[in-house]
């Protein structure tokens, strides 16, 4: 029994060291300008959330959720600029830079020269993707406890909800930048990722469109993101959030597994 379980745990603990190793690479390359990609990926969302959840709040008013709860407007759209936050760093790292990475610097090309595997790199992008991504989750969370919008226990455990956001799309953009031909493809998934910010029940409850637009809005992974985080900063999440978390897992897992496969096929070609 020994001798088969022993030699799995051991590839295991090498792909994990080989898999940091990537994500040390790229710490070490941005490291001396790494704050100013904290700010270029906290300020948006935080503009955002001033402008509209605040100065449009205002007139707005207190919103009622589905389930009765009063909440005031910015409280209702804090947690979709810190769900939108987490999309938008991870989705960054993972196409944009990836893309680049694989496509026009080779980067990649030598490292499968070493023991390193795609799936490896794909999981070390990940991590890197998921530290920039949880830099901005925790500075937005800070804000939101501070201007009153949920409680500190509440932006405690809404932490891990939006790493869990941040890997689910992490791993879905390097999915997709592994089909990118050119940079001009990037505009189709901009305006797909600007599609899903505006509707996902960011700015109004999904109950407030027409049943088969809420069925469509319903199925997306922003939509669940928002949800999600939404109920555990408010405390109105129930049951429904283990299907966020189930979802948003099953993203994570079928965008991990087709980004190392279509990374095998375009390295060793």
């Amino acid at each position: 029994m020994v001798s088969l379980v022993l030699p799995r745990l051991v590839d295991v603990s090498a792909a994990s060291r080989r898999s940091a190793s990537v994500a040390e690479r790229n710490i070490a390359a941005l490291k001396s300008v790494y704050w100013l990609l904290l700010v270029s990926g906290f300020v948006e969302p935080l503009l955002y959330l001033l402008s509209i959840g605040v100065g449009v709040g205002a007139l707005v008013g207190d919103l009622t959720l589905p389930g009765g709860q009063v909440v005031t407007y910015a409280a209702f759209v804090a947690p979709a600029m810190l769900a939108s936050s987490a999309m938008t760093g991870a989705l960054a790292e993972t196409t944009f830079n990836f893309f680049g990475k694989m496509k026009y610097m080779k980067l990649y090309d030598g490292v499968i020269a070493t023991p390193v595997q795609p799936f490896e790199i794909a999981l070390g992008e990940l991590g890197w993707a998921m530290l920039r991504g949880g830099a901005y989750s925790a500075a937005f969370l800070v804000v939101m406890a501070a201007m009153d919008l949920t409680t500190v226990g509440r932006a405690a455990a809404a932490f891990p909800a939006a790493v869990l956001v941040g890997f689910a799309f992490g791993a879905l953009g390097m999915a997709l930048a592994t089909f990118m031909r050119s940079w001009q493809d990037f505009d189709l998934m901009g305006s797909a990722q600007f599609t899903l910010f505006l509707f996902s029940g960011t700015f109004v409850p999904a109950e407030a469109y027409p049943a088969i637009v809420r069925w469509l809005v319903e199925v997306t992974p922003l939509y669940r993101a928002v949800h999600l985080i939404r109920g555990v900063a408010l405390g109105t999440g129930g049951w429904s959030s283990l299907l966020d978390v189930l979802y948003l897992v099953a993203v994570m897992t079928v965008g991990l597994l087709v980004a190392a496969r279509r990374m095998g096929r375009l390295l060793y070609r």
